[in-house]
This record gives C-alpha cells, sequence and structure tokens, in this order.
C-alpha cells in the first residue's frame, strides 16, 4: 500500500464581517476549520488545534560593571489573554508510534471545524511594536506515526471597541503658552500660542480640525505646524522603555516679527493606525496633537493635546446606544449608519385634520375676532404716584439722600462740601427726628433770604438745595 501525501494543511477562519477580514472581540465565538487536501490516502493519530493569546515585551540593554566588563540586561514580560486546545481527530497522546486507533484520511480536500470563545473580559488590541507586541493566532498540529508532526498557524486580529460618542472622549481639548527669547543679556518679545480641537476621541480616517491662533513678537522668523504623535511604552521588571513615532503632521507659512497667523479649522488627516490601548499592564499605546512653533535656535515652543484613537465612529445624527456589540467587530472602517427617515405627511395627519384646515369660513370667523383675544389680562395694581408717598417717608429718604453725600462728599461741587454738615442739621429737625428749639422756630417763621446772602441765613438757603435734590417739595 502507497501511503498518500498531504498537499495542503491550512487554517480558515469564518468571518463576522463582509470584508473577510479575521476580525474578533471579547466575548465573541472564534470559529473556523482546518481544511487538509491529500493525495492518495493517510493514516492521522491525531489533529489538535491551539488558541493562544498574549501580549509580550521584550528589550535589551547594556550595563557596564567596571572598567573592563560589560554584560548586556534583558527585559521580557508577558501577559496571557487566551489558551484553548481543542482535539479533532484522534487521542491525546501522540509519543507512541503504534498504528492502533489511527483514522484513515481518503484522497481529496477535507475541512474540519473548530470554534471556541474569547474570553468576556477586556483584551488587548492587537499591535506590533518596536519592543513588544499582542497577538492572537490559532495553531493546527497534524500527527501520523513514524513521521514528524505537521505544523501550521494562523493569526486573528483582536479589537477592544473604544467608543468615542462619550462624554469625556467628545470634550474640546484646549491650551495655551506662551514663551520669551533671551540672548545673554538681550530680551526680545515673547511668542504665543493658543490652540484648540472639538474633541479627544478620533478613528482613524477623520480628518482633526486645529484652531490656533500664533502671535510673533520676537525678532525671529519661525513657522507654526502640527504633528500626531504615537507614545509606545513597554513595562518590565519595574522598568519602562518608551518609543515615539510620527503620524502625520502638516506646517503653516512663516511669520515674521510683528506678525500673527490664525487656523480656523485646519485639517490634518489621522492615517490608518492601531487604536489606543490602555487598558494592558505591560504594553500601552496613546497618541497626542502636538501643535508647535518652530523656533530656529531655541527650544520650539509646543502645546500637546491628548488623543483617542477608538473603534466606534462618531455618530453626527446622535447614538440610540451607547456602544455597538462585538456582532459588528468592523463597523468601525465603514460609514455610521444613516438615520431613520421621519415619518410622511399623510402618516400623521388624517383626512379629517386635513379637510378642517381647508375650512375658509372657519378661518374668517377666527381672524374677524379681537386682535388680542389670547394674551393674558395682567390685573397687578399699578405702583402709586410719588405724590401719594408719605411726607414723613420722604423726609426720611432725603435723611438717606444726605447721609450718602455726606460720606461721599466728593459727588458735591465744592463749594457744597463746607456746609455739609449744617445741612445735616437742618434735615434731621425737617424730618421730626431731632428736637427743635422754640428760638429756632421762630426763626423758621421769619421771611427766608436766598441761597448765599450770609452766615446767619443759610438755613433756608439748605432747604433751597434740598428743594433742588429732592424735585421742587420744601420740608416745613
Amino acid at each position: 500500500m502507497v501511503l498518500g501525501k498531504v498537499k495542503s494543511f491550512t487554517i480558515s477562519y469564518d468571518c463576522l464581517n463582509d470584508s473577510n477580514v479575521p476580525v474578533f472581540s471579547s466575548g465573541d465565538c472564534v470559529s473556523g476549520r482546518v481544511i487538509i487536501e491529500v493525495t492518495g490516502e493517510i493514516r492521522v493519530k491525531s489533529l489538535k488545534i491551539h488558541a493562544k493569546g498574549f501580549a509580550k515585551v521584550r528589550w535589551t540593554e547594556s550595563r557596564n560593571a567596571g572598567s573592563n566588563t560589560a554584560y548586556t540586561q534583558n527585559y521580557t514580560e508577558e501577559l496571557e489573554y487566551l489558551n484553548h486546545k481543542e482535539i479533532l481527530i484522534g487521542h491525546e497522546r501522540d509519543d507512541d508510534n503504534s498504528e492502533e486507533g489511527l483514522t484513515t484520511i481518503h484522497s481529496g480536500r477535507h475541512e474540519f471545524a473548530f470554534s471556541f470563545e474569547l474570553p468576556q473580559t477586556p483584551l488587548a488590541t492587537s499591535f506590533e511594536g518596536k519592543h513588544g507586541s499582542v497577538r492572537y493566532w490559532v495553531k493546527a498540529e497534524l500527527h501520523r506515526p513514524w513521521l514528524l508532526p505537521m505544523k501550521t498557524k494562523k493569526e486573528f486580529t483582536v479589537f477592544e471597541h473604544i467608543d468615542i460618542n462619550t462624554p469625556v472622549l467628545l470634550s474640546p481639548q484646549a491650551g495655551t503658552k506662551d514663551k520669551t527669547l533671551c540672548c545673554w543679556f538681550c530680551t526680545s518679545g515673547p511668542i504665543s500660542l493658543s490652540a484648540k480641537i472639538e474633541r479627544k476621541g478620533y478613528t482613524p480616517g477623520e480628518s482633526i480640525q486645529i484652531f490656533a491662533e500664533i502671535e510673533n513678537c520676537s525678532s525671529r522668523m519661525v513657522v507654526p505646524k502640527a504633528a500626531i504623535y504615537q507614545t509606545q511604552t513597554f513595562y518590565a521588571k519595574g522598568k519602562m522603555k518608551e518609543v515615539k513615532q510620527l503620524v502625520a503632521n502638516l506646517r503653516g507659512e512663516s511669520l515674521s516679527s510683528g506678525k500673527t497667523e490664525t487656523w480656523s479649522g485646519k485639517m490634518l488627516k489621522i492615517p490608518p493606525v492601531s487604536p489606543s490601548i490602555l487598558d494592558c499592564s505591560i504594553i500601552r499605546v496613546e497618541y497626542s496633537l502636538m501643535v508647535y512653533v518652530d523656533i530656529p535656535g531655541a527650544i520650539n515652543l509646543s502645546l500637546n493635546l491628548p488623543l483617542v484613537i477608538g473603534t466606534i465612529p462618531l455618530h453626527p445624527f446622535g447614538s440610540r446606544t451607547s456602544s455597538v456589540s462585538s456582532q459588528c467587530s468592523m463597523s468601525w472602517l465603514g460609514l455610521p449608519e444613516r438615520p431613520e427617515a421621519p415619518p410622511s405627511y399623510l402618516e400623521i395627519v388624517t383626512e379629517e385634520q386635513r379637510q378642517s384646515c381647508l375650512d375658509v369660513q372657519v378661518v374668517r370667523e377666527e381672524l374677524n375676532g379681537p386682535l388680542f383675544a389670547y394674551i393674558h389680562e395682567f390685573r397687578f395694581q399699578p405702583p402709586p404716584l410719588y405724590s401719594e408717598v408719605s411726607t414723613r417717608n420722604k423726609k426720611v429718604l432725603s435723611v438717606i439722600f444726605i447721609c450718602f453725600f455726606i460720606n461721599n462728599p466728593f459727588f458735591l461741587p465744592p463749594h457744597f462740601r463746607s456746609i455739609l454738615t449744617q445741612i445735616t442739621t437742618v434735615v434731621q429737625k425737617s424730618a421730626g427726628l431731632m428736637p427743635v428749639h422754640p428760638a429756632e422756630e421762630d426763626s423758621q417763621n421769619s421771611p427766608q433770604p436766598m441761597l448765599g446772602e450770609g452766615e446767619s441765613k443759610k438755613e433756608p438757603a439748605y432747604k433751597a438745595l434740598l428743594q433742588m435734590f429732592f424735585s421742587g417739595k420744601t420740608f416745613t
């Protein structure tokens, strides 16, 4: 008997989306098939799959232990997210070469289905970085007697969804900075920078509208610029390694001394990049928008605005739900769904209502009614006239008014300030707040001279002054 040969040994996934890209999220069911194509017949001990997902960090650093001694320090860390094993054909043991319990696979193409569920706990998004990665894959092993096992492996992508339709990610980001350039003992004017973006959360393919104002009061020529940076941070053995990469940038016009430039929504497009990774303990991927002023011969004036790159795009007409379920794992790559159309006119207006609106006679009768028939009538009493206020209340108000000028004499002309004290005495007597002596009553009953006729005749002059203040009413 001539044994057959394995022509192909591959893995295929049942995709959840129309793009035929194997993308899943936490809680999803990953299903697929192991495809074996053989010529002739083969005998198989077992066919197994092993699904695994993990984050791994690794980097090295050179250390000096002495004058002539150097060594390399390795930093590694691994975090497991998925570990699933399944036997599709045969049994668990593969170490013996006996031919008992073998399965015969005939010539042709054969498919063996598998499925497993991803953990419900948050998973790190698939990522490939300089010093670490997050990977998910399924490996299949075909064991046959007296032969080395055949192996094949295929990765799949996991996205931990980030919905940017949340208050935190929809909040605007803004900042202001300024800088004064110095050269020895010479100091030039300041350079100021103010920048703002509409929100913190974006998705790949969107454009960021940048609103900025740059004022150059220095003596140098400067250039305003903006750039999106990706910051990869790796953690292992209590140490940290950081890598910063440029994602996209733009350049403004050169700005000479004394000039100002304003960006009214300058657009910077986000290229296809990995979403932010914020929940992994050993790998962190963050983004930021840096608006800065390039100053020749000096440190740049920069302003960093944090960004979060999500997977669920902005809903322009409002979101019915706060998040999208995992069954639409690749929905972030497409356009948001259109809102439902409003109901038609005939669906909400009946025929009777429409006919009643066309009755011209009813409309004419309604228009012939009183013009203000539907305006509420206000029945509050009007305030009393000035002449109806009691004389005593008016006198008390006069005292308050004069006391104000006593405490604030600068409101009066200079020639009135010297007599404020005597005015107070007259007003107090007139208001009944001070006893009047008989001699003073006699002097009040005598004819009164006009203002400025003598020192002994100031009291009626003061009353004339009060008359000027209080609309022509004298005190008795």
